[in-house]
């Protein structure tokens, strides 16, 4: 069986193809244009463009430096499919990668959140403290008879 390697016509496998600019996997593709002169027909790898930002990556590199040969059709839709497979496979990758990215999200967010709600108890307790504080003053009055240093009144019957 014959490898990417052996086969000037295969494609290489999704994990040895070379990273754009953006850090993403390329995605190949056959040049369509009359311009450049005889290019038409040639591979070449390039940028997905599948970041968030807007900024168009103009990352390219050529894999063949004259057009491949006539392939048939069915190569053709072969070649097609496995190209249809690597973008999807370079989709379920981000994908996944993105789920992490959340997943860790979601976790830094519950610790906050954790650390919030204990904050928030803490300022309660405290605020409790306090009220109690200034509550217990006035909750030892004279109601016994006796003043505030613990002597006892004179009554004057």
């Amino acid at each position: 069986m014959s490898t990417w390697r052996d086969d000037p016509n295969a494609i290489l496998p999704w994990n040895e193809r070379p990273k754009c600019h953006c850090g993403f996997r390329t995605w190949l593709q056959v040049w369509t244009d009359p311009l450049p002169q005889g290019k038409k027909g040639c591979r070449f790898f390039k940028c997905p463009d599948i970041d968030d930002d807007f900024k168009a990556c103009t990352f390219m590199q050529w894999i063949d430096t004259r057009p491949l040969g006539r392939v048939s059709l069915k190569e053709e839709q072969e070649r097609r499919v496995r190209q249809q497979q690597i973008r999807l496979k370079g989709k379920e990758d981000e994908l996944k990668r993105r789920r992490a990215e959340l997943g860790q999200r979601e976790a830094a967010l519950k610790i906050q959140e954790e650390q919030f709600q204990a904050r928030e108890a803490q300022f309660k307790r405290e605020a409790e403290e306090q009220k109690n504080r200034y509550k217990e003053p006035a909750q030892s009055s004279t109601s016994d008879g006796r003043n505030k240093k613990g002597k006892f009144l004179r009554s004057t019957q």
